[in-house]
């Protein structure tokens, strides 16, 4: 950090003026079509889901309880982001007042921590699921599956109160433009005219310990699950104990893999046009992926999906 920064005259920001994804007009079209289209397809495919695990008692199981968090929380910190992507695109950057910054900082790091414990929550569930098959419906008892949630949630928006207070504690005012489409942390904190070594330290500690946490379950969860399956004689038995996990390890190498390459690197490594590429993917893109990957890879959803669209049919 130069000494000229830190020396900086620090005026009151009221509000920032966020750049958006690309500066070629050319561009702001085509890509507003395609966001708006990813978008209504995050919205229609997660709430699809919700309902079609509400609609069908044969789902009314943990492993879709979770799963039916996942899609709403999925919603959530899309829809945090998503309107004011369509903002810019529109009008080629977007004026937003100081506290609707904080706020969608705050809402878009809680329901993504929240997906982080979640996806770790899932984990256990398949573990339970196939180590303890005898013991399952003992074990994730709804009191259990209501502590998991719950805890997610508890998790995600104190995760995000500490970020969301700590950056706006800074004094910003070198600058107001925001070199992102949307309130990131990296992205706020760029503006400070303050020492930020200290934020960095505590955002690299906090988002290392709540992803590395998560996958630690994760990670262990899955070691006893293959230990298990390798120990299985029929061929039978080690298909279904894959195809339960397979959609779930889907979701969990796309979601780890965007966040560990957006925060768990150096600040000095850090490029905003990287950045925005990588963010587009965890804002936009994971939210569509999640609910087709969970239809597609998974029986009991194309069944529950069948039935709905037989009764649909018959009621015509």
């Amino acid at each position: 950090m130069t000494s000229s920064r830190l020396m900086g005259n620090c005026t009151e920001v009221t509000q920032f003026i966020l750049l958006g994804l690309t500066a070629v007009p050319e561009l702001q079209t085509p890509l507003l079509i395609m966001f708006t289209l990813i978008y209504l397809l995050n919205v229609v495919g997660n709430l699809g889901m919700v309902m079609l695990i509400l609609l069908d008692a044969r789902l009314h199981t943990p492993m879709y309880f979770f799963l039916s968090n996942l899609s709403l929380v999925d919603i959530a910190y899309s829809s945090a982001v998503a309107p004011t992507v369509m903002d810019e695109f529109l009008t080629g950057y977007t004026v937003i007042s100081y506290n609707a910054c904080a706020a969608q900082m705050f809402f878009f790091v809680s329901f993504a921590t929240v997906e982080n414990y979640l996806l770790a929550s899932m984990a256990y569930d398949r573990y339970a699921a196939v180590c303890k098959p005898l013991h399952y419906t003992g074990t994730m008892t709804t009191r259990v599956c209501a502590c998991l949630a719950t805890g997610s949630y508890i998790c995600g928006f104190l995760n995000a109160i500490f970020h969301t207070g700590d950056i706006f504690s800074l004094s910003v005012g070198n600058s107001n433009v925001v070199h992102h489409f949307f309130c990131d942390v990296p992205a706020v904190m760029a503006l400070a005219c303050s020492d930020t070594h200290l934020s960095e330290v505590i955002l690299v500690f906090m988002s290392s310990f709540n992803v590395c946490f998560a996958l630690l379950i994760i990670f262990v969860s899955y070691l006893f699950i293959f230990v298990t399956i390798m120990k299985m004689h029929s061929a039978k038995g080690h298909q279904k104990a894959l195809s339960t996990c397979a959609s779930h390890l889907t979701a969990v190498s796309i979601f780890y893999g965007a966040v560990i390459f957006m925060y768990l690197q150096p600040s000095s490594s850090h490029s905003m046009d990287t950045d925005k590429i990588a963010s587009v993917f965890y804002t936009m893109v994971i939210p569509v992926l999640n609910p087709l990957v969970y239809s597609l890879r998974n029986k009991e959803v194309k069944s529950a999906f069948n039935k709905v669209i037989e009764k649909a049919k018959i009621s015509m």
